[in-house]
């Protein structure tokens, strides 16, 4: 995907921004992202564009670092002119960015699941919110699994907040918390040994990771040298899926559960074609929901665009509630009343192979509910 320098005229194509680090804490998962997002343009530049223009992005590695998104947010929007952006994956970079993004009232789409308690007019939020993942999770582990868990993660907003909830929900249907650690985004193997060592200890009937980055990859490949079982002790995720499982060894995560919207296994006709599509451009690297919700939302924004013929805000928002997208992962649409997505949960446990066998999908989209303004355990319980 080429580097645009200079402001691009309306004659010329669409300027959308891409703001995701190649390198970092999280350079795999938001490569990812970057992968997604660059097929979809490539893609629809392919049949034509919108509206017979071509999406013509600038793209910049942000390193992983808030200061880093910053800055190129506001390079983005002042010196190269363009005030749509598909960025940001961590809760804590989104937050970085969103003033610049609201006093220069451009448009963000944001495309990883986070952990709710947000609305702005200015961002369009295509990845799940806790009632699509963790609440279905909650109630899987708990039907499942057993009820006492022990709750791991980085250090910074997405995890204490999934961490937050997870609690709410175990303690009010009956289960327990044994205990609850943090460790810094970048948490070195001595620290994960010892996290490995209090969960032998505690004997719980499940670890709820919401651990990042290397630090997630090395706990996993730790699991099992600390006498620790999947089949008996799963490490319960919403985060770890195909692509790190690829680099951690697909037999050592044999066993353990993921929370999602979309998993490389499903079976339906457009994600057989986002595969295909993957696989030529990509090669053996494997699909995610990281890579699949950032593909998705250009193909939503790329319909809001076809339907206002222009790059403006208002414009864009408006035409984004009326637009829908056969996507990889089902159906989905950006509902009115909050900007996020309407996605359809699911549950997965890893096999050797890699790939998720999903025990459990719900019937169809769920609306978002980014408040949690109900647990809804009654309408999700898994039988």
């Amino acid at each position: 995907m080429p580097n645009t320098k200079t402001a691009v005229t309306k004659d010329q194509g669409w300027p959308i921004g891409i703001l995701y680090s190649r390198s970092g804490a999280t350079g795999v998962t938001e490569s990812e992202h970057f992968f997604g997002t660059a097929l979809a343009i490539e893609e629809i530049n392919a049949l034509g564009g919108v509206l017979n223009l071509p999406l013509i992005p600038t793209a910049y590695d942000p390193k992983g670092a808030a200061e880093e998104y910053r800055r190129l947010t506001g390079k983005l929007l002042i010196e190269d002119e363009i005030n749509v952006i598909f960025g940001c994956s961590r809760s804590s970079s989104r937050k970085a960015v969103l003033p610049l993004i609201e006093r220069h009232n451009a448009l963000l789409w944001y495309c990883s699941f986070y952990e709710g308690f947000e609305y702005s007019p200015n961002i369009i939020y295509t990845g799940a919110v806790p009632n699509q993942n963790s609440i279905q999770l909650a109630a899987y582990l708990l039907q499942n699994k057993g009820t006492r868990f022990f709750l791991v993660g980085a250090d910074y907003i997405y995890p204490r907040e999934s961490n937050r909830i997870m609690r709410d929900v175990v303690e009010q249907y009956g289960g327990e918390i044994v205990d609850e650690v943090y460790l810094p985004i970048d948490a070195g193997v001595e620290q994960l040994k010892d996290v490995l060592n209090e969960i032998r200890e505690a004997q719980p009937d499940v670890v709820f990771s919401t651990l990042v980055g290397q630090s997630a990859r090395s706990f996993y490949q730790l699991y099992g040298e600390h006498g620790l079982d999947p089949k008996k002790i799963p490490i319960a995720s919403l985060s770890m899926t195909e692509e790190e499982i690829r680099l951690i060894g697909p037999q050592l995560c044999e066993g353990h559960i993921t929370a999602a919207t979309y998993f490389g296994s499903l079976r339906n006709d457009s994600n057989q074609r986002f595969i295909e599509l993957w696989r030529t451009r990509f090669g053996d690297r494997p699909t995610s929901t990281w890579s699949e919700m950032a593909y998705s939302q250009v193909h939503l924004f790329a319909r809001a665009l076809e339907r206002a013929g222009s790059l403006d805000r208002r414009k864009l928002v408006d035409a984004v509630h009326k637009v829908k997208f056969a996507s990889p992962e089902g159906p989905i649409a950006i509902d009115a009343e909050n900007n996020h997505c309407a996605l359809t949960p699911r549950i997965g446990i890893c096999r050797s192979d890699g790939q998720f066998d999903v025990v459990w999908e719900g019937s169809g989209p769920v609306k978002p509910d980014p408040y949690l303004s109900t647990f809804g355990f009654s309408e999700f319980w898994l039988r």
